[in-house]
């Protein structure tokens, strides 16, 4: 596969000729660095091109000394970035199977009390919040929006939001989990 860099970012005419030029040279490179250190392998393509995109953001490339070894250090911070949110990903819906269980058993009077007292307990968790950490996970949660729309409502980073909603999941998992 080929990568168009149409990005008109900071980068100057130099600097978008150096990355086409990277993008030749090292696209098949790149994509054998992230096939052999990711799984399963089929966010390779993601990953390249959120390298290039990275690295279209840049200004000066043209100019730097060891773009080569720069191109390989954002690789890598990209893929540790998508590590990141794979984590969050998986703890965040462990948390939510702990606090939000779905089942398909009749509910017996005891479970039905035990429910209304998590749910309780959780809504105390949640008063215990940060401001904008409560808002978040409501606006992800009970609104069903998405963590690129929040970050937007917000004005927050889109990590912000990851990181909020994590905060969020960890304290009311605690606090269901010491009751």
């Amino acid at each position: 596969m080929d990568v168009d860099v149409v990005y008109q970012g900071p980068s100057g005419p130099d600097d978008r000729q150096l990355l086409a030029e990277l993008a030749r040279r090292y696209g098949a490179p790149l994509r054998q660095f992230f096939h052999r250190r990711t799984r399963p392998p089929g966010d390779v393509e993601d990953l390249v091109q959120e390298t290039f995109l990275r690295l279209a953001r840049q200004s000066g490339l043209a100019r730097m000394e060891g773009i080569e070894g720069y191109l390989f250090q954002t690789a890598k911070s990209v893929m540790r970035d998508k590590a990141r949110r794979t984590a969050v990903r998986v703890a965040a819906n462990e948390t939510e199977q702990l606090i939000f269980p779905s089942g398909d058993e009749v509910a017996s009077p005891e479970s039905v009390l035990l429910g209304r007292e998590a749910l309780d307990l959780a809504i105390q968790a949640l008063d215990e919040l940060p401001e904008r950490t409560r808002t978040v996970f409501i606006l992800h949660r009970f609104e069903q929006l998405q963590y690129k729309e929040i970050a937007r409502r917000l004005g927050v980073s889109l990590s912000t939001v990851e990181k909020d909603i994590m905060k969020a999941l960890v304290h009311i998992g605690a606090r269901l989990g010491a009751a």
